[in-house]
């Protein structure tokens, strides 16, 4: 059985296990203040050219959605997402978990547009009830999209300038950020991603760490006493070491970067292949999730031997699977699936 399930389902990339070997016997001091994380963060804010930045280290995506989200808004208000977000879709209600709604909009192919987004808080103003309504507080998107998909600098920067214009948060999910500025398609740096949102967070979990995601607030929105509310969500891990060492070894060499590189070739090896075999996309994705609609008959065949996830129905004979490749995907897993397609 090989699997393409998801960009998380082995453990680590090699060069982290060995560093968190090397330093298990280290006594050192909890809750993030230890070297390490310090470390970290400081090479997170030079690769964002963002000396200001504020850097803080949680354990997954959805807390640190959550956290994230639920810190900057106002007890009245709600968190504009696509409706095929991960924050709407995935995430079991944890942001309505903690009091706030997420006020959905439109998208298509997993984004949304700054014109739907302007109409929106036009719209909800324009109502004579709104203080009736939960507020629009802040804009959620993530890069890559659900579908892998990726916002263009242009679209960004309308975005953010919606944003501006409407006093509204941008905050960028980047669970699969290196996914996507591995892609050969996109056009925004780590930097420029920097200076167009007030927040996004860098994923570990699914590009090559154990856990983690790296929290970055830009030109000081940190929410007040942020380490505070972390901990008032269960969320402040003892041992942030795990987490400083890990992104301190990602941020090394430039090892972030090369393992997303990696990914990105070998989803273009699966895209190829797929094509060549005759199989229809869902949508043309750029990153490392790879989304095809396959025959529920052939699908029942395939799963017997290859690990994917099931997406949506397309209709009563066709399904949507996602191929995910990673840092540890290897060419024998896509010749492998070649031979059984």
């Amino acid at each position: 059985m090989i699997s393409f399930a998801s960009d998380y389902v082995a453990g680590a990339h090699p060069e982290i296990i060995k560093r968190l070997a090397e330093t298990n016997m280290e006594n050192l001091s909890g809750y993030g203040t230890d070297p390490y994380c310090a470390q970290a963060a400081e090479k997170i804010r030079q690769y964002c050219h963002c000396p200001e930045a504020e850097v803080y280290f949680l354990v997954g995506g959805t807390q640190t959605n959550q956290i994230v989200i639920s810190t900057m808004l106002q007890p009245y208000e709600g968190v504009i997402a696509a409706d095929s977000g991960h924050v709407n879709v995935h995430e079991a209600g944890a942001i309505e978990y903690t009091g706030h709604k997420v006020l959905s909009l439109a998208g298509k192919d997993g984004k949304i547009a700054a014109a739907d987004l302007e109409n929106y808080v036009a719209r909800f103003y324009a109502d004579d009830s709104y203080e009736h309504m939960v507020f629009p507080g802040m804009v959620y998107i993530s890069f890559p999209t659900e579908y892998g998909t990726l916002y263009s600098k242009k679209e960004l920067q309308e975005i953010y300038e919606v944003c501006k214009k409407r006093n509204l948060p941008l905050f960028v999910d980047g669970a699969r950020l290196g996914y996507g500025l591995a892609s050969s398609e996109n056009d925004v740096t780590l930097e420029e991603l920097a200076q167009l949102c007030d927040v996004f967070y860098i994923g570990g979990t699914k590009v090559g760490a154990l856990c983690g995601e790296a929290v970055v607030f830009t030109n000081h929105h940190a929410p007040k006493y942020f380490v505070t509310q972390i901990k008032q969500h269960g969320a402040l891990l003892a041992k942030g070491r795990l987490l400083g060492i890990q992104f301190d070894t990602l941020f090394t060499d430039d090892l972030y970067f090369k393992i997303s590189e990696h990914a990105i070739r070998m989803a273009a090896k699966l895209k190829q292949l797929f094509a060549e075999k005759g199989y229809r996309f869902y949508l043309d994705s750029p990153t490392n999730q790879q989304f095809i609609i396959l025959e529920n008959e052939k699908l029942q065949e395939l799963s017997a031997k290859v690990d994917f996830s099931i997406w949506e129905k397309q209709d009563e004979k066709h399904t949507v699977v996602r191929f995910a490749t990673s840092w540890s995907t290897q060419e024998a897993d896509i010749e492998y699936l070649s031979t059984l397609l």
